[in-house]
């Protein structure tokens, strides 16, 4: 799954963009310039998905975006760490069997599911490949 999402930009006078996602409802924010709003974007995408881990919430796959809509790409640390939750989710294992899959302690497995503890890319990429996922990173 790509980390990509459509947000809609809705002006509301010279000075006021708001930002809103279909597929990430909860995420709002907003800005003065259209610059400001996508980086702002950015960062509130970053947190709706945080959000939904510490939830155990569905990540939504991204719509296509629609005419007049901008692409926002979730930052990488936070898309991998989505990518694990995900494929974690779906493969049924506890953390226990997990961490014992993994030969790491059950709170190794605890920091790599909580979104703001730094985990190393290559922990998280290890960790997918023993849930029979891979991490791919795409440069545009």
């Amino acid at each position: 799954m790509q980390f990509v999402y459509a947000a809609r930009l809705d002006h509301h006078g010279p000075d006021d963009i708001v930002v809103s996602f279909r597929d990430l409802p909860e995420c709002l924010t907003g800005a003065g310039t259209i610059a400001e709003a996508l980086e702002e974007a950015q960062d509130a995408l970053a947190e709706a998905v945080a959000g939904r881990i510490n939830r155990s919430e569905e990540i939504p796959a991204p719509s296509a975006a629609r005419p007049g809509e901008h692409l926002v790409t979730v930052p990488a640390d936070m898309a991998a760490k989505a990518a694990f939750a995900l494929a974690f989710r779906r493969s049924g294992l506890s953390r226990a069997a997990l961490a014992a899959r993994l030969d790491i302690d059950e709170k190794s497995v605890q920091h790599m599911l909580d979104p703001r503890y730094g985990t190393a890319a290559g922990r998280i990429h290890a960790a997918l490949r023993a849930l029979e996922a891979d991490l791919v990173l795409e440069l545009r």
